[in-house]
């Protein structure tokens, strides 16, 4: 019935159901898209649910650990061929030699590690292929879920204080729609160029996720799913011939050009195009804060995952909301958050895996099929890393995914470690034969 439904899948799938199952459930799970519908949509959870939620986690690192058992072999290749992500993942948990409440960050880092392990294991299990459809199913339970709850449910699934109406499906937040839709978009597109048996189904998503982003009424997601757009005609103009190719490479280097002049030298057009003010919604404030406590403590930061859940009279998160004048829950960029926890050392591990990643995106625009997803993804990334706390996190699909992508352009081959097959010996003819 499913094969009938959906043509080749069944073929496609074969002897792989439970492994497209497990990565499916790990990646929604991160995603967090049951939290609000389960718990109810309020950015804060009482004690009680926070801890339930956090023991819900438990079997989805089982999970991980399943899918390990069937693909260590191709883990540990993945393991090799990433010492830099490896070394800012050491350095999370060594912070816990310097860090101001040690047990908060060891409990954390081990959430974080088996983010990790899971991104590693589902980078190994599968072809970038299946991988980007595996991507795209998680995503296309997002995206029908936050219909449902936006048209059956509207008093749940949109928002009631402050932007009325903006729909937020099933999260708590409308930007945080938005920014989810954004990766949806580009996974189901990309699933659909390279998945022409499906190619209806994958392509109808991306346009409800492209939905999405505009009924969020996020400016943010919408910059960002035209610059993913982009990117995405970008790699598939770039393989319709070498000259083409190298045309847009000139021409995309030249926008980036444009734009990073655009943002140093007229910030405020920026802004203004966001639809935000000059202190990004007291972005700046914090970062202002963050500035004034690293002074004190650079190289090494204040250790993983603690800063914003610490309160005292002299601990970094006082000083950081008497500069700021309100408490922040997190630091709102990626690069404040990594300097935050991990000093200027775990800084420039991270920048230089931000730098890896992009050269090798870049580079499977040309070949492989991780071009289609990859860069597009990394751009997007980009662009919210500069506002979103989406690095080193744990718990989450979006650093599970950037490790995914990581372990996957590292891995030879652009699939899972498959022993050469042995080409039969033929027998040698005689003189005479």
């Amino acid at each position: 019935m499913v094969g009938d439904i959906l043509p080749g899948i069944q073929e496609d799938w074969d002897g792989q159901w439970l492994s497209f199952g497990l990565a499916v459930f790990i990646l929604f799970m991160f995603s967090q898209g049951w939290v609000s519908p389960v718990f109810g949509y309020s950015t804060e959870q009482s004690p009680m649910a926070g801890a339930i939620i956090r023991n819900i986690y438990y079997p989805v690192y089982l999970c991980a650990l399943a899918l390990l058992i069937l693909t260590w072999k191709s883990v540990l290749v993945g393991l090799i061929h990433t010492p830099l992500l490896i070394t800012l993942i050491l350095l999370c948990g060594a912070s816990y030699l310097w860090s101001v409440d040690p047990s908060a960050t060891l409990r954390r880092f081990v959430a974080f590690a088996m983010t990790c392990l899971a991104g590693y294991v589902i980078a190994a299990r599968f072809s970038w292929r299946k991988l980007i459809e595996v991507i795209a199913v998680t995503y296309l339970i997002l995206i029908a879920g936050s219909f449902v709850m936006a048209i059956v449910f509207p008093d749940k699934g949109r928002m009631t204080e402050l932007f009325v109406g903006a729909w937020r499906g099933v999260f708590a937040e409308k930007n945080n729609l938005g920014a989810v839709m954004d990766v949806g978009f580009l996974a189901c597109l990309a699933a659909g160029i390279q998945v022409a048996k499906r190619r209806w189904l994958w392509f109808a998503a991306a346009g409800g996720a492209a939905f999405l982003v505009l009924m969020s009424t996020s400016k943010t997601s919408l910059l960002a799913l035209i610059l993913g757009a982009g990117m995405m005609a970008f790699v598939w103009l770039s393989r319709r011939g070498p000259l083409l190719g190298v045309f847009l490479t000139w021409v995309a280097v030249c926008v980036l050009l444009a734009v990073g002049s655009f943002v140093t030298l007229m910030p405020e057009q920026l802004f203004h195009l966001l639809g935000k003010d000059a202190t990004l919604t007291g972005r700046t404030n914090i970062w202002a804060g963050i500035d004034f406590v690293m002074h004190k403590q650079p190289v090494t930061g204040y250790g993983y995952g603690v800063v914003w859940s610490t309160e005292g009279e002299w601990t970094p998160l006082r000083w950081i909301t008497e500069v700021a004048g309100f408490r922040a829950y997190h630091a709102h960029s990626c690069w404040y958050e990594v300097w935050l926890a991990l000093g200027y050392v775990g800084l420039t591990v991270w920048a230089l895996v931000f730098i890896e990643t992009w050269l090798k995106a870049f580079y499977r625009t040309y070949r492989g099929d991780g071009g289609y997803f990859a860069l597009p993804f990394i751009t997007v990334y980009s662009l919210m890393s500069l506002t979103e706390s989406i690095a080193i996190g744990w718990n989450d699909i979006r650093w599970c995914l950037i490790v995914l992508i990581v372990v996957k352009l590292a891995l030879p081959g652009d699939g899972p470690v498959i022993a050469a097959p042995v080409a039969p010996v033929r027998p040698r003819r005689g003189l005479y034969d």
